[in-house]
This record gives C-alpha cells, sequence and structure tokens, in this order.
C-alpha cells in the first residue's frame, strides 16, 4: 500500500466511517463495542499494511478477529490460572 494502492490506515478509515450510519443506530454500550473493533484493527495496522491486500476490508476483519482470539486466549489462561490456584 502507498503509491499503488491507499494506505492500510486510510482504507481502515474509510471503511470505518462507511458504517457510520450503522454505528448511529447501536445503542451506547454498543457503540463502544464497534469503536473497540476498529481499535483492535488499528492494533494491527503495520502487519495488514505489510502484507498489502488488494481487498483491504478482509485485512480489517481479519485483524479484529486476530485480537478476538488474542483475548479469548487471555481469559482462558486467567480462567486456567483460577482453576489451579483453587485446587
Amino acid at each position: 500500500m502507498g503509491r499503488t494502492n491507499p494506505t492500510y490506515r486510510d482504507a481502515l478509515r474509510r471503511y470505518r466511517d462507511s458504517w457510520a450510519p450503522y454505528r448511529r443506530a447501536l445503542r451506547a454500550e454498543a457503540k463502544a463495542d464497534f469503536d473497540r473493533l476498529f481499535e483492535r484493527a488499528h492494533e494491527h495496522a503495520a502487519a495488514a499494511g505489510h502484507a498489502n491486500p488488494a481487498d483491504p476490508h478482509r485485512a480489517v476483519v481479519l485483524s479484529m478477529l486476530l485480537s478476538q482470539e488474542r483475548e479469548l486466549r487471555r481469559l482462558r489462561e486467567r480462567l486456567d490460572s483460577a482453576s489451579e490456584a483453587s485446587e
């Protein structure tokens, strides 16, 4: 991305902006979750930009899924630790 393609960060911003009507229709607590998804996608901007995908929207979704998987792993580890401590 860059000279021939928009940067991933630009694509991410445009993608998020395209969902603005959807976001406006959400309840307040869901808006925070929506915002968090895009924050998580932004966390992987360097990797997604390096991949230079033809369809940056797939990189956005993959970045969100990767962050969700990381969060699930952390929660599982906490549960395992708490379970081991209580035994």
